[in-house]
């Protein structure tokens, strides 16, 4: 079972809520989570299944919230096996907490369409691709299940009653000190956050961190000895930016019928799911993945 491919789950246990590429199971005040193989972009479900994708993820995840738990606990209550964890069960807080320390991706792309104002932040002119941001910014969005989230400030989600304003304060500090954590664990191997997303939750009056901290599906991950101001940085990455410009290269944006992936891209992107919790948690050199860049597929 170690290295079988899995796209959907079936424990017949609990209530199964399926998410893009996590299988969900409540069981009343716990649930269990089971990382499947789907692999999501442009909050698109593909057809194509990623080897060894859930289980690198779930070891990721659970190394991070056994070292983060200091900052904040966590909802992580024990590893069942290789593909399913026990987490506590709580109340989502419908925000996405993003936080950005380079410019990159939509943050990018709203610079370079002349926006020096982006949620409510000031940013210098003058600023390259991918260059490193003063301080750390906060880039909250909505989070829910259909659709798209969208940007919000504090000042609308106090006032939609999704969060008050002490509560706000609280997240926005913690995901700061998250940041801030996973940057240097990530620093000391070799590696670059840019930006990660994060989610919190209620269990009674408890804040709790749930979902999942960095990885290949969360966060960007780069490597720090390849990185380089004003360029694209997807070849040397461990994250999700890789498959969405192969997407791109392929044609697809997210709308149509989503493609099916080639073998040779599947196994670039298996590499760096796997190669984030090697790196991250055990130290691998980047450069023992042999990672192939987007230009080298589509030469």
């Amino acid at each position: 079972m170690e290295n079988e491919v899995i796209g959907y789950s079936n424990l017949n246990i609990g209530k199964l809520r399926r998410g893009k590429v996590k299988d969900v199971y409540d069981l009343g005040d716990e649930l269990l989570i089971f990382y499947t193989d789907r692999v999501s972009a442009f909050d698109v479900v593909l057809p194509s299944l990623i080897p060894n994708k859930g289980e690198s993820l779930l070891k990721l995840t659970v190394y991070w919230m056994e070292k983060s738990k200091k900052i904040i606990p966590n909802h992580l209550i024990s590893v069942i096996d290789n593909r399913t964890i026990k987490v506590r069960k709580a109340k989502r807080i419908d925000i996405e907490w993003i936080i950005r320390k380079y410019l990159y991706g939509s943050l990018w792309r709203e610079y370079q369409e002349g926006k020096r104002e982006i949620y409510g932040i000031k940013l210098p002119s003058g600023l390259r691709k991918a260059e490193e941001l003063p301080h750390p910014i906060l880039t909250p969005t909505t989070k829910t299940d259909i659709g798209h989230d969208v940007p919000i400030t504090k000042k609308e989600a106090i006032e939609k009653n999704i969060i008050d304003k002490d509560t706000w304060d609280f997240l926005e500090e913690i995901s700061l000190k998250l940041y801030e954590f996973y940057e240097g664990e990530a620093k000391y191997r070799g590696l670059i956050i840019p930006d990660v997303k994060l989610e919190f939750g209620y269990v009674g009056d408890e804040i709790i961190q749930i979902d999942e901290p960095p990885t290949h599906d969360s966060a960007r991950i780069w490597a720090l000895k390849y990185y380089r101001i004003g360029e694209s940085q997807e070849k040397y990455c461990l994250d999700k930016e890789f498959l969405r410009e192969c997407l791109r290269r392929m044609g697809f944006n997210g709308e149509g019928e989503p493609p099916i992936l080639s073998s040779i891209i599947i196994n670039e992107v298996r590499k760096r799911c796997i190669g984030a919790y090697e790196v991250l948690a055990k130290g691998k050199n980047i450069d023992e993945l042999n990672l192939l860049s987007v230009d080298d597929i589509f030469k």
